[in-house]
C-alpha cells in the first residue's frame, strides 16, 4: 500500500491453542476450520486404519497453499511428530520453484497456478509422521506453445529469458531470432515484473 498502511493482519486462529481446541472434536461441533477437517482425517486414519485424503481447492489466490500448510501442521501436532517443522519447511521451500514452473499470468491473476499438487504424509504404525512426498501435475500443457490474448507462458520461461546473459551456457539468443518471442513482444520490464512475483 502506498501509504504504508497494511490492512491485513494475522488472526490468532492457527496457533497451538486452536489446535488443542479441535483435538478430539467431531466435525461440526465447532466452527468450520481447516483443523476440523484435518482432525476428522486423522481420527479416521487412527480408528479405521484407512488412508485419508484432504482435497484443498479454490480459485487462484484463495489460499490453497496456506490451507495445506495448516492441515500438515495440525496433522504433525496430532501425531506428536518432532519432524513437524522439518517436513513443513521442505514442502514450503519447494514452493517458489514449483510456482516458477507451474504458474502463469492469466487475465484474472498475474500469478495463477496452472498445475496441481499431491502431498502425501507418511505415518508409521504409531501414527507418527515419518516423511513426506509431493507430486505435481502440469494441467495446462497447451500454454507451452500458445496463450490466449493478454495471457502468458509459465514464469520460468520469462525468468530464463531475462537471465540469458547470466547463463551463456543456455545459448539463448535475442528475441528476434524466435518466432514465439516475436509474437509475444517480450520486454525486459515484463521479465522484471515476473521475477518480482
Amino acid at each position: 500500500c502506498a501509504s504504508g498502511y497494511q490492512p491485513y493482519k494475522d488472526l490468532d486462529i492457527y496457533g497451538t491453542d486452536s489446535m488443542k481446541k479441535y483435538r478430539g472434536q467431531t466435525m461440526g461441533s465447532l466452527e468450520p476450520h481447516i483443523f476440523a477437517v484435518a482432525e476428522q482425517a486423522f481420527n479416521k486414519m487412527e480408528i479405521e486404519n484407512n488412508n485419508q485424503s484432504i482435497i484443498v481447492s479454490g480459485e487462484s489466490g484463495a489460499g490453497k497453499t496456506v490451507s495445506a500448510k495448516y492441515a500438515m501442521r495440525y496433522l504433525a501436532f496430532r501425531s506428536k511428530s518432532k519432524t513437524e517443522t522439518e517436513n513443513e519447511k521442505k514442502v514450503l521451500a519447494s514452493n517458489p520453484i514449483m510456482e516458477a514452473i507451474g504458474n502463469a499470468k492469466t487475465t484474472i491473476n498475474d500469478n495463477s497456478s496452472r498445475f496441481g499438487k499431491y502431498i502425501e504424509l507418511h505415518f508409521n504404525d504409531r501414527n507418527h509422521i515419518t516423511g513426506v512426498s509431493m507430486q505435481t501435475y502440469l494441467l495446462e500443457k497447451s500454454r507451452v506453445v500458445h496463450q490466449a490474448s493478454h495471457e502468458r507462458n509459465y514464469h520460468i520461461f520469462y525468468q530464463l529469458y531475462s537471465s540469458r546473459n547470466m547463463f551463456p551456457q543456455l545459448k539463448l539468443g535475442d528475441s528476434d531470432k524466435y518466432n514465439y518471442l516475436n509474437s509475444l513482444q517480450i520486454s525486459d520490464n515484463d521479465s522484471q515484473s515476473i521475477n518480482e512475483t
